[in-house]
C-alpha cells in the first residue's frame, strides 16, 4: 500500500484495511507492506493508528510481528518554532541526512535546500507541507494562507500535562464558554482559568456531537472518531445527553467555588440555561456573548496572549483541528472568524474559547467576590 495517509482521508478506510488484513489470514506467506510519507495535514484515521502502533513497536512498548522502518527526526528536533519567522530545529540541513536513505541517489542535499528556500518564501503553510513530504515532519496544524494569526503561535503554547484537574488546582478564578449545539454542530465547552501565581490563562476543552453527523459528514468521520479515542469528543446517540454531560462538568467545576460566570451564544440556549439553573448556576451567572464582529476584541486578545506566552492550552488535537479550520474575514474596521469550508470543517471549540476569552478579559473575581455586575456591559447581554 502506497501513501496510506491519502487512503485515511476516506470514511471507509478502516473497513478497507480490515478487509486487506482479513484476506491475508488464510495465506501464511502473505504480508502487507505500507510505504508512505507523513501526511500533509495532521495524521488521522487508519494512518494515525498504524503510525502509533509502529512507533510503539519500534520503542519496545508493544510486541507484534511487524517490522517498523521509520525515518523520523527525534521529537525535540521536530518541534515547531516558538515564534513566526524563527527557524524550527528541523530546518537545519545538518539533520536532514538522518531521514534521507536515498540521499545521493534520487535526491541531493543541494536540490532540497533550493526547494526548502522556495517553500519558506511561500509561507509557513507551504513550508510545513514541504517538510512533511521530504523530511517526514509531523504536522500539528494545517496552516492556510487566510488562517487566523493565532494559529501561528498555537502549538508553541501547548502543554500536554494540563488537565482539567490541574487547571482547577492552579487557578484562582475560572470562566466557561459554550458554543454549538445544533444537530450538525459540535457542542463545545471551553474552560479558561487565571493562574493564581503567574496570572497566565489556562485552557481546557470538551466537545459533544450526535452520531448522525458521522453519517452526514462522512469526510470527517474518521477525524471525529480519533478525537473520541483521544478523550476530547463524546459521540452521543440521544438529544439531551450532551447537555447533561456538559452541565455535569460545569457542576463539578462550580464545587471548587472558582467558577465566576458562563458565557454562550444567546441563540437557542434555553435548555442549557435551564439545566445550569438546576445545579445551582443561576441565571445571573449565565450571560449571552454577542457574536460576529463584536468578538474582534476577544480574537485580538487571544492572539496577543498566545504570542507573549501568557496563554497555555492542553495541546489537544481537536483544538489544533478547530484552529486550523478557522479563517479570518474583515468586517469594516473589525474582523470575524469563520470556518474554512461549509459544513464539515468545524470551529465550534475555538468559538467556545473566544466566548471564554471575552469573559476573562473583564478581569472576573471568584463568585464570593461579588463582581458579576461588571459583565452586564456592552457586548455581553444577560440571557
Amino acid at each position: 500500500m502506497d501513501e496510506q495517509h491519502v487512503i485515511a482521508m476516506r470514511n471507509d478506510a478502516g473497513s478497507v484495511m480490515r478487509q486487506i488484513r482479513g484476506g491475508m489470514i488464510s495465506q501464511p506467506e502473505a504480508f502487507l507492506a505500507i510505504i508512505t510519507t507523513q501526511s500533509d495535514g495532521p495524521p488521522r484515521g487508519v494512518f494515525a493508528q498504524d503510525l502509533i502502533r509502529a512507533r510503539e513497536i519500534r520503542d519496545g512498548k508493544r510486541h507484534q510481528p511487524v517490522l517498523p522502518v521509520l525515518y523520523e527526526l527525534p521529537p525535540d528536533i521536530q518541534q515547531p518554532s516558538k515564534l513566526p519567522g524563527e527557524a524550527a530545529p528541523w530546518e537545519d540541513p545538518a539533520y536532514w541526512p538522518m531521514v534521507l536513505p536515498n540521499l545521493g541517489r534520487s535526491i541531493t542535499l543541494d536540490r532540497l535546500k533550493r526547494e526548502y528556500d522556495d517553500a519558506r518564501e511561500k509561507g509557513v503553510g507551504e513550508l510545513a507541507s514541504w517538510a512533511s513530504q521530504h523530511l517526514n515532519v509531523e504536522i500539528g496544524l494545517a496552516l492556510r494562507s487566510d488562517r487566523w494569526v493565532g494559529a501561528d503561535y498555537w502549538q508553541a503554547a501547548g502543554d500536554d500535562t494540563l488537565s482539567l484537574e490541574a487547571l482547577i488546582e492552579r487557578c484562582e478564578v475560572i470562566v466557561a464558554g459554550i458554543d454549538g449545539g445544533g444537530l450538525d454542530d459540535l457542542l463545545s465547552l471551553a474552560v479558561l482559568g487565571r493562574d493564581r501565581i503567574t496570572g497566565q490563562w489556562l485552557h481546557w476543552q470538551k466537545s459533544w456531537v450526535f452520531e448522525g453527523v458521522l453519517v452526514l459528514r462522512k469526510r470527517e468521520a474518521s477525524q471525529l472518531r480519533d478525537f473520541e479515542t483521544q478523550g476530547d469528543l463524546v459521540i452521543t446517540a440521544a438529544p439531551g445527553t450532551d447537555i447533561d454531560q456538559l452541565v455535569a462538568v460545569l457542576g463539578m467545576i462550580d464545587q471548587s467555588n472558582k467558577l465566576a460566570i458562563v458565557g454562550l451564544d444567546p441563540m437557542g440556549v434555553g435548555a442549557i440555561v435551564d439545566a445550569l439553573a438546576q445545579i445551582g448556576i443561576a441565571h445571573e451567572r449565565v450571560v449571552g456573548i454577542s457574536q460576529g464582529w463584536t468578538l474582534s476584541g476577544a480574537i485580538k486578545t487571544a492572539e496577543r496572549k498566545l504570542a507573549d506566552g501568557t496563554f497555555c492550552h492542553g495541546a489537544r488535537p481537536i483544538m489544533g483541528w478547530a484552529v486550523s479550520n478557522a479563517k479570518v474575514e474583515p468586517r469594516g474596521n473589525a474582523i470575524i472568524i469563520t470556518k474554512q469550508a461549509s459544513g464539515y470543517l468545524k470551529i465550534d471549540p475555538l468559538m467556545a474559547l473566544l466566548n471564554a476569552v471575552t469573559l476573562m478579559s473583564r478581569n472576573p473575581e471568584p463568585p464570593d467576590g461579588g463582581r458579576m455586575d461588571d459583565f452586564l456591559s456592552t457586548g455581553i447581554i444577560a440571557v
